[in-house]
């Protein structure tokens, strides 16, 4: 259980440049998708990324992934499939690792701009100047085991904003089953021969205007329903801001200034979308404790949380990661909550 707070340049390391883009036949459409429907399987856009530093796929790119079922991402073997929106339309990208490089393909409208972004979504812009994992020996022999971990960037500010909305308050299960039932609902089928079908997640004027039943319907309580169509009235100065803001802070701010968002909303949105390696998740209902545990022996609070990662300022995001990849993390200590279910009442 995981209960969560608060309501044209090319990249170095990119090789094949991508073809012209591709349009379109059919505007996207706001209507609910019919998950049945056929996409058409648009010819494809490939290219290759070779990193300048090692890079475990699955630990960088595989961890945006919300659950086992989330419609906007599939792993199969060692591929990672996405579908999200670029501004020239919807794009499916698998990543594949191969020895020193990451083999990309794409379908659909925004194809290229999908290539164009896997070097940031692999790590590319990540950057370690001043980490020091040698002041804890935990911190100093994970970081030597997993070399390859990376902090991803997407740019989808709005994207990750709706679903650490969606995620604020409930357990882990609630979330995910709630995101997977808006966004096959309200989002748009992607295209290309993914193994199973994947959707792009609806645009902030798409968010702004699902109806009070199907919120209900998804488990969405009215204060998390309320948040997301708030913010997504002003999804796109939201976008603009949070892009122009000089750091962390100045990103809360923007961030903050929402109704209904508060830190942990805020710090998640920022880690996703922008690979911020300073993102702390204040108030999240796990988060202290393990952060304790794996530095202590014992866990700790919110204020002492901070305390303890104090030493890593600037990177500290970067320390919890690690933290999670060790696995030294507190044992669990009751059954799994299971919420009661008022949807049908």
């Amino acid at each position: 259980m995981t209960l969560m707070a608060d309501a044209a340049q090319r990249p170095a390391g990119l090789t094949g440049a991508p073809p012209t883009g591709v349009r379109s036949a059919h505007p996207p459409s706001t209507a609910p998708p019919n998950p049945n429907d056929s996409v058409a399987h648009t010819s494809p856009r490939e290219t290759v990324y070779r990193p300048r530093h090692p890079l475990d796929l699955d630990r960088t790119v595989g961890v945006l992934r919300r659950g086992g079922t989330d419609p906007t991402m599939h792993r199969e073997g060692s591929r990672i499939w996405l579908a999200f929106r670029t501004p020239s339309g919807v794009a499916t990208l698998a990543l594949r690792a191969a020895t020193g490089e990451v083999r990309a393909t794409a379908w659909g409208p925004g194809a290229d701009e999908a290539l164009a972004s896997v070097p940031r979504l692999c790590g590319a812009d990540d950057d370690p100047t001043g980490f020091d994992a040698s002041r804890h020996p935990l911190i100093a022999e994970t970081a030597r085991r997993n070399p390859g971990l990376r902090l991803a960037r997407t740019d989808r500010v709005f994207d990750a904003l709706a679903a650490s909305i969606i995620e604020q308050k409930v357990t882990t299960m609630q979330a995910f089953g709630a995101w997977r039932s808006l966004v096959t609902r309200y989002g748009e089928r992607a295209p290309g021969p993914a193994p199973r079908a994947l959707f792009a997640a609806p645009p902030p004027e798409v968010w702004r205007r699902i109806p009070s039943w199907a919120w209900h319907r998804a488990g969405v309580q009215p204060p998390q329903s309320r948040t997301l169509v708030g913010a997504a009235a002003r999804g796109a100065s939201v976008q603009r801001a949070v892009a122009a803001a000089a750091d962390g802070p100045a990103r809360d701010r923007v961030l903050t200034s929402l109704p209904g968002v508060g830190v942990w909303t805020a710090s998640e949105t920022r880690a996703r979308s922008l690979g911020d390696p300073d993102a702390v998740s204040v108030g999240d209902f796990h988060l202290a404790h393990h952060v304790g545990y794996a530095l202590t022996g014992s866990r700790t609070d919110d204020d002492g949380m901070l305390e303890l990662l104090a030493p890593w300022e600037g990177h500290r995001h970067r320390v919890i990661r690690l933290i999670l990849a060790s696995g030294a993390t507190e044992p669990r200590r009751g059954p799994r909550l299971a919420p009661e279910d008022h949807r049908r009442r």
